[in-house]
């Protein structure tokens, strides 16, 4: 069986939101838009809805709490935009955390302040206009404790692990003092009490820099700080990195044969162990364990719950994906995404994703795969390892019975339903990757649709579970609850499940371990471009409108189309043409022709040592088993990465010896379905052909040494 025939797009960043109205006092309440009923349906829930800055600092704690941004983000966790009008106050370019609204609101801000010293208004202009950076959310300490009004002052302090530019070593926490001491201003964002520090000063008050600090060195105490590996400090100018280390990519990937058997997924067992969940499309889930490096040994896996009855497979349809509670070892909770058919099950029920909310008429809907929409449904189900051992952790085998329907929706055709689920490693959310729905080019344009759950990254609170009155208030799709910084806050039309949009089949997505603000997803394309993107809050990552960095021009548009003017795209940050690889797939009999075919397959940034060569770089791949590439972002933590594609091969002393592509060095994976990883971090490549284990390059000749690897990932203790 082969699990997703997939397609994508990629390369560059860039966004334009338009921000809503808001306080211009960094860093700066939401002002949320609410409907009448969405406000009633909130306060039936519980949640909050006052518009007040008690209720909203509470949010907004709820979004800061174990972020951690190391990467270009504003303070409302969303990716930086370039503006379409330049900003005329603050001297920000190309990607910036300000709309011309905030520019003008910093201007308004500047002039209330009224400061007659020339020099110290330069410096407190350079202060305010810190919001516009595109690292303001490392600037404003957003992911460690209440948001500063002030930036982190630069105080001369720069650790070797800083990827931040010789300007951070400037004392600029000092400047700002000698400058503005003695300097009589307005509404002071400098002010020593945090009473006021989330929004407007609550009165007119002149003050000077010494009549609320009694030295520079308690002054910049607060307000200075160093640069360090993920963590910059404002030295009065934008932001930049160092960006004057070469990429060496690895010489290449060694591969052991761990196993015959295909799987499509695997979890590290959450106890931390050397045990992995593996998985298989027809909807089995297996316990094995990791056999040591260089052991000669297989993986040997047991079953652990076998849910065939309930899961419908074929060609692209079957278990998608299990995610584990952050928990389990104490409860026991573990969640499973796969597709059924209501003909062959009667648990398969649901809403239907066509419907008129998304101006979709089942009735009039012409399917190209001969069945009516919503034959097919993407469920979660919640089962649970408690009662089959005396703890969960221990537990060998799973319980059949599903303890509760977290999501169900009805496809509208049989492709494009993306399926996997992951837990945030911040925040203890449910992510759920789904699908446009399938049908060539999104006909309906759920994906741009924000009123369908097509096309889109949700996630869900499965800790808080309203009851069925409030499930059917709210038009929720399951049982779950909706976490409190969803996107919705930001963007009053999107449904209040979504996180991201603008995606066609996200296949394959993980968060970065080390720098867990980092969310990298494969986005399968659809003839040209096949795309990996760096995910963020709100973010539209522009399908239908674009397929990858390319403008897409739908065949047919029964759903409307969406206008490349109207929408602020994030491009990819890597992938690649369907013309630069798999140019003669009709020697292995494979769809294509010789004109190129593609489907992208994400994986993970590869956190083992086993191979120190690829420590830190991003690996993904392409489906017809022939190109395997690496990313690596260069400078760290600017969200820039440069792809190359890297040679493979298999270990000479590998448990089971690999195939060889006739006429071709490399192994013949054959189809590559999923990227794995277990709890050493070590990587794991499923194929149609067998499983297989990223090893030790001198296991396959290459080599690695260790001036190739600082000079990719830098020092080992920043990392």
């Amino acid at each position: 069986m082969v699990l997703q025939y997939l397609r994508g797009k990629s390369y560059l960043q860039t966004r334009e939101d338009f921000q809503n109205p808001g306080s211009i006092w960094p860093p700066t309440t939401l002002i949320l838009h609410f409907s009448v009923n969405r406000i009633q349906n909130q306060r039936k829930m519980g949640l909050c809805t006052e518009l007040n800055i008690l209720c909203l600092f509470g949010l907004w704690l709820m979004l800061l709490l174990g972020l951690s941004s190391s990467l270009p983000l504003c303070t409302d966790s969303t990716a930086p935009l370039t503006p379409k009008q330049p900003l005329t106050f603050c001297p920000y370019n190309g990607k910036v955390c300000c709309s011309s609204f905030k520019d003008f609101q910093l201007q308004r801000q500047f002039q209330s302040m009224n400061i007659s010293d020339p020099a110290c208004a330069s410096i407190m202009k350079s202060i305010l206009c810190a919001n516009c950076d595109q690292f303001a959310a490392q600037l404003f300490e957003t992911g460690s404790k209440p948001t500063r009004r002030v930036p982190v002052l630069c105080n001369s302090t720069i650790s070797a692990c800083s990827t931040q530019s010789s300007s951070a070593a400037n004392n600029f926490c000092g400047k700002v003092w000698d400058t503005c001491f003695n300097v009589s201003m307005n509404y002071s964002p400098v002010t020593p009490s945090l009473e006021d520090s989330y929004g407007e000063p609550s009165s007119s008050t002149f003050s000077k820099l010494t009549d609320q600090w009694n030295s520079k060195s308690d002054f910049c105490e607060v307000h200075g700080g160093a640069s360090g590996y993920d963590s910059v400090c404002f030295a009065g100018d934008p932001v930049s990195l160092n960006n004057n280390s070469t990429v060496i990519p690895p010489s290449g990937l060694c591969l052991e044969k761990v196993s015959n058997v295909t799987y499509t997924h695997m979890v590290g067992h959450p106890d931390g162990s050397n045990r992995v969940f593996l998985t298989d499309q027809i909807g089995r889930i297996w316990l094995a364990t990791v056999p040591k490096m260089g052991s000669g040994e297989t993986l040997v896996p047991t079953l652990f719950l076998d849910l065939s009855d309930k899961v419908y497979s074929d060609y692209l349809l079957g278990l998608m994906g299990i995610a584990f509670h952050p928990n389990f070892v104490q409860n026991g909770r573990f969640f499973v995404s796969f597709n059924c058919n209501k003909t062959k099950w009667g648990g398969c029920s649901g809403k239907c994703s066509c419907n008129s909310d998304v101006n979709c008429n089942p009735s009039n809907f012409t399917s190209t795969y001969g069945f009516p929409p919503c034959n097919y449904y993407s469920v979660i189900s919640e089962f649970t390892a408690n009662g089959t051992a005396s703890a969960p952790s221990l537990a060998t085998v799973g319980n059949p019975l599903e303890v509760r329907r977290i999501f169900s929706m009805g496809l509208p055709f049989e492709n494009n339903h993306g399926g996997q689920i992951l837990f945030g490693p911040s925040d203890g959310y449910l992510y759920l990757m789904m699908g446009d729905g399938g049908g060539y080019g999104d006909p309906y344009n759920f994906a741009q649709n924000k009123k369908s759950l097509l096309g889109k990254i949700m996630r869900f609170n499965v800790d808080e579970i309203p009851s069925a009155t409030q499930i059917n208030e709210l038009g929720l799709w399951g049982n779950y609850s909706i976490p409190k910084d969803n996107a919705v806050y930001e963007d009053y039309e999107l449904l209040p499940e979504i996180w991201a949009l603008g995606l066609r089949n996200p296949w394959r997505c993980a968060f970065d371990p080390k720098r867990p603000s980092y969310f990298l997803c494969a986005d399968d394309g659809e003839d040209t471009y096949e795309e990996v993107d760096l995910i963020t809050k709100g973010g539209n990552y522009g399908w239908r409108v674009y397929e990858g960095p390319v403008p897409f021009n739908p065949s047919q548009s029964p759903g409307g189309n969406t206008s490349a003017y109207s929408i602020n795209p994030i491009f990819p940050v890597m992938g690649y043409y369907h013309s630069s690889v798999n140019q003669n797939l009709n020697s292995r009999g494979a769809p294509g022709g010789d004109s190129g075919g593609a489907a992208i397959i994400g994986g993970y940034y590869y956190r083992s040592w086993t191979d120190p060569c690829m420590y830190g770089r991003y690996i993904y791949a392409d489906f017809y088993g022939e190109a395997i590439w690496a990313g690596t972002e260069n400078p760290e933590n600017s969200g820039n990465f440069t792809s190359n594609l890297i040679p493979f091969g298999c270990a000479y002393d590998s448990p089971i010896q690999c195939s060889i592509i006739p006429g071709s060095p490399i192994p013949d994976l054959g189809y590559i379905y999923s990227v794995g990883e277990d709890n050493n971090k070590d990587v794991y490549i499923f194929t149609n052909s067998g499983t297989y284990r990223i090893v030790d390059p001198s296991r396959c000749n290459y080599i690695c040494s260790n001036v190739n690897s600082a000079a990719v990932a830098g020092p080992s203790n920043c990392r």
